[in-house]
């Protein structure tokens, strides 16, 4: 009985341990590879999965994104400059199978390969221009690493490449030119802002000259204008004062001849008109006088008035003659004048 029992305690174990090597888990970022007899049979998916113990094994590939961290090394650039350089590569598997069965040992064949691509770009360059050519030197690695690793069943996602150190005495003239370029600069600047302000002065001066000077011609133009229009004023008002003057003075003579008309005036009348129209004449101001050259006529009518209006008694100043227009003296201020030193005895 005892026997018996051992046996099947014996077969429970053995089932057991058979069921347990037949079933495998399969994670989401896995791929299950499964050999039998050690020849590949088929790659499993995630989740629940069944082989046959002692017959079929299964190797799990991890699918996700991998770095890969390329140790520094030396590398001397195109003007024979020695620099260190270290980089990272990630990458993922693609291809399961091909990442397993074509390369044994990936991550040594990674770094070797971006380590000597890595040494063949940089020294193609100079240090300023592979100081300053970064992502062109990851993008440049990222691609040959790319086309390599195709055939292992992975994709190199990218490059980047984490310092490119220079020897000390090369960081020391790096930084003595940096403060030149900067210094450098700096006085370009000052020199340019000194421009600017110079030429923003000249040009603010000269827009103030031209405004000065457009608005002492609109000053003049608006003076000589003013000028005009007070000068066109004052002709036309002299103008319209001449003429009313005029037709007043046309209508006066006009009125006072149709009166004499009227009156049946004789030629005395006419004569007295004709002297006082002489006598406006010589209080003007020309300097030449028209006058009859018949002066029989007028002597006979002047004759012919005096003996009409008869002479009055004479005065006592009547034969005094007042020089330079000088006002006839009272009697008790005259003075008899002595008489001449050449004159004779009074008869």
């Amino acid at each position: 009985m005892s026997a018996i029992v051992i046996v099947i305690a014996a077969l429970a174990l053995v089932g057991l341990a058979f069921l347990v090597g037949a079933v495998k888990i399969v994670r989401p970022y896995q791929r299950g590879l499964v050999e039998r007899l050690g020849r590949y049979k088929t790659t499993k998916e995630p989740g629940f999965n069944l082989i046959i113990p002692f017959i079929e094994t299964m190797q799990l590939v991890d699918m996700r994104e991998q770095v890969v961290d390329v140790p520094p090394q030396e590398v001397i650039t195109a003007d024979n400059v020695v620099v260190s350089v270290d980089a990272v590569v990630y990458y993922e598997a693609t291809d399961p199978q091909r990442l397993v069965y074509n390369v044994a040992d990936f991550f040594t064949a990674i770094t070797k390969l971006a380590q000597t691509n890595l040494r063949n770009l940089i020294g193609d360059l100079e240090l300023d221009k592979a100081l300053t050519s970064r992502d062109t030197i990851n993008t440049q690695l990222r691609e040959v690493l790319d086309d390599a690793t195709d055939k292992w069943g992975v994709r190199v996602v990218r490059v980047e490449i984490q310092r490119i150190d220079p020897p000390p005495e090369v960081v020391s003239a790096m930084h003595a030119q940096m403060r030149a370029e900067r210094d450098r600069r700096a006085t370009v600047t000052e020199a340019k802002g000194y421009q600017e302000a110079a030429i923003a002065r000249a040009d603010g001066e000269k827009q103030s000259s031209i405004l000065a000077a457009e608005g002492r011609r609109q000053a003049a133009i608006l003076d000589a204008q003013g000028d005009a229009q007070a000068m066109e004023l004052r002709a036309a008002a002299e103008r319209l004062r001449l003429m009313l003057l005029g037709e007043g003075e046309g209508q006066a003579a006009k009125s006072r001849l149709l009166g004499i008309k009227e009156a049946d005036a004789d030629d005395r009348v006419l004569t007295v008109e004709y002297l006082s129209a002489l006598e406006k004449l010589g209080d003007g101001r020309a300097t030449k006088l028209v006058v009859p050259t018949d002066f029989a006529p007028l002597l006979s009518l002047v004759s012919a008035i005096g003996d009409t209006t008869g002479r009055s008694a004479p005065g006592p100043g009547d034969g005094l003659r007042p020089r330079g227009g000088l006002p006839v003296p009272d009697p008790a201020d005259r003075v008899e004048a002595p008489p001449p030193a050449d004159a004779g005895p009074p008869r």
